[in-house]
């Protein structure tokens, strides 16, 4: 058995003030409260909120505020994410800072909200990082999860825990829910997804485990979950299946066929016939528009 523990923090999130005060209060009262954790994960654009409006040309102070906390605790830290200005481009940026106070990982997110997340660029490169004795972890933000490729990705390189900081307010949580899970089991790994509360998202962080069961799903208020996660068991799926049965980043590594469409240049006709990223515009209604009185007429 490997043991490393996680404490999500599931709080309220201001959209227009900063929430680091809140953000400093929690990582004490978790320590306080659960000493024996390691990592502390919050929800993404937790420290500003999720307007980009609040967008952070310079983000040293909010970064060595965090790591004065780890080296102070001894713990890691993952701050959620923060909107990051970098010349003319807006990044959704995430980091993880070790228990030393040092940043080991940044990572910008890879697939912005679009057409609602406007005006945020995407990245461009995975990120994970090693926790030495334990195990490998990668950093997912969000919508990053709804494309397979990502955290397929991760698995690839070894990752055994996919840290998941997201902003979910909208109706189609339950969906999110389901794709956690079914990352977790397909990818033969943990998955801790953090969600804030008010302007942060609609709660119900949920974290599963390497063989796609639901370890712990929160309620819709402010919550500290701390869990502790067997980092073993990711090595014994992958090797002896799941439920010692599907064993598929082995057979996916074995794979004969070839993924074709991602290859560069190649043309898919049918994605062309989708039409633009945009939001979806309000149709007229055709009887409402022939009721309308012609005011030269009259």
């Amino acid at each position: 058995m490997k043991t490393f523990s996680i404490a999500g923090v599931q709080m309220y999130v201001s959209a227009t003030n900063s929430n680091i005060e809140m953000m400093k209060h929690k990582i004490d009262l978790t320590v306080s409260i659960y000493p024996w954790v390691d990592m502390i994960v919050f929800s993404e654009l937790c420290c500003f909120g999720p307007l980009t409006n609040y967008s952070q040309a310079d983000t040293n102070a909010t970064e060595q505020a965090f790591c004065e906390l780890a080296k102070k605790h001894s713990i890691w830290i993952v701050p959620g994410s923060i909107y990051q200005t970098r010349g003319d481009e807006i990044f959704n940026m995430s980091i993880a800072i070790n228990p030393q106070g040092e940043i080991v990982s940044r990572y910008d997110k890879l697939f912005p909200f679009f057409p609602y997340e406007e005006g945020v660029a995407a990245g461009d490169t995975f990120s994970y990082f090693d926790v030495p004795k334990v195990g490998r972890f990668g950093i997912s933000i969000c919508y990053d999860l709804w494309f397979p490729e990502t955290a397929r990705s991760l698995a690839a390189k070894g990752v055994d825990v996919i840290l998941h900081p997201t902003l979910t307010p909208t109706i189609d949580r339950d969906i999110e829910l389901a794709i956690v899970q079914s990352t977790a089991a397909v990818n033969q790994c943990y998955v801790f997804d953090v969600n804030g509360v008010g302007s942060g998202g609609n709660g119900r962080s949920i974290v599963c485990g390497p063989d796609g069961r639901i370890l712990y799903q929160a309620s819709v208020g402010e919550e500290i979950i701390p869990l502790e996660l067997d980092i073993a068991r990711v090595k014994r799926s992958r090797e002896k299946g799941i439920l010692r049965l599907g064993q598929p980043l082995k057979s996916f590594r074995d794979r004969k066929v070839r993924f074709d469409v991602y290859d560069k240049g190649e043309h898919h006709d049918y994605l062309n016939t989708l039409g633009l990223l945009e939001k979806p515009k309000r149709k007229v209604r055709l009887d409402v528009a022939l009721s309308v009185p012609d005011l030269n007429k009259i």
